[in-house]
């Protein structure tokens, strides 16, 4: 693992540096979007809706759409006036119970490893948020932008867990669970029985995706089948200079051409043998 980012963790009078990792990867399977026939890749140009032309990064813009469809343009001036921190500390406010943080408003999560020098704060830190079974409420910037977390413990590692915003979490108004449903006692125990008989502890190893392994399978297969398509790679940029005279005196051979005259090595001794005949006509024209 590479550290993404270098900060410390304030609380109260004690400062730890950290530096930060990220704790989880996505092992889904990327794939490229292909030509059916022979497997070249799909490229997208970027295209103005409004005049049909291929629009330059440097061209550009983030534009915020209004409930009436407007087009609120933003400048890189207008950014630079928003609120933004760039401060490398992980801010304690408080420590709360932890089963008072909903695990809805957890986001991404990264391990923060200690500098050697604060091993002993770092440990200070992690023995008391699992003694007291806290976790500890924190800001954080990352990318400039300031955000809610959490510090908890996991396998002796400190871990922070960004927080969604209380109002990104979506209310669940469901019509169907609006009327008061009643259940019988019967079915109730009968619920409890199910319940008793499923129960047992979490083992991840217990768990596995079955759809990347059999597609990992089914690639696999595919390659040692032969069945692959052979892409040609695009020619590599030789870094010589293209020579601008060669260049012009073949435009002008292919110009030549189309007009149906002769090629330009052939107009000298064309212009030669005109020569001698100009001579010859007038020599006789002197002797006569």
């Amino acid at each position: 693992m590479r550290a993404i980012w270098k900060g410390a963790v304030s609380f109260g009078l004690v400062n730890v540096p950290v530096r930060l990792y990220a704790a989880t990867e996505n092992h889904d399977v990327q794939f490229r979007q292909v030509h059916r026939t022979d497997g070249g890749r799909i490229k997208y140009k970027r295209i103005c809706s409004i005049d049909g032309e291929e629009v330059a990064y440097d061209d550009i813009a983030k534009g915020y759409e209004t409930e009436d469809g407007d087009m609120v343009i933003l400048t890189d001036e207008d950014f630079a006036d928003l609120p933004t921190r760039s401060s490398k500390e992980i801010a304690v406010e408080k420590f709360v119970p932890a089963d008072q943080i909903d695990p809805m408003l957890l986001d991404k999560c990264y391990y923060l490893e200690p500098d050697k020098a604060s091993a002993k704060p770092y440990v200070l830190l992690r023995d008391a948020l699992e003694s007291e079974k806290r976790m500890a409420v924190v800001t954080v910037s990352i990318r400039t932008r300031m955000t809610m977390a959490v510090l908890r413990v996991k396998d002796g590692v400190i871990v922070m867990q960004t927080m969604l915003w209380p109002d990104e979490v979506r209310n669940p108004d469901f019509a169907s669970l609006g009327d008061e449903q009643e259940v019988s006692e019967k079915e109730l125990a009968m619920a409890h029985l199910l319940v008793e008989q499923l129960a047992g502890d979490y083992d991840a190893s217990e768990y596995e995706d079955d759809y990347a392994i059999a597609l990992d399978t089914l690639v696999k297969a595919k390659v040692e089948g032969g069945e692959i398509k052979d892409i040609p790679k695009p020619a590599e940029e030789s870094g010589e200079v293209v020579d601008l005279l060669a260049a012009l005196a073949k435009s002008v051979e292919k110009a030549r051409a189309a007009r149906g005259e002769a090629p330009a090595e052939e107009q000298p001794a064309a212009k030669k043998a005109a020569s001698k005949t100009t001579t010859k006509a007038a020599g006789k024209k002197k002797a006569g």
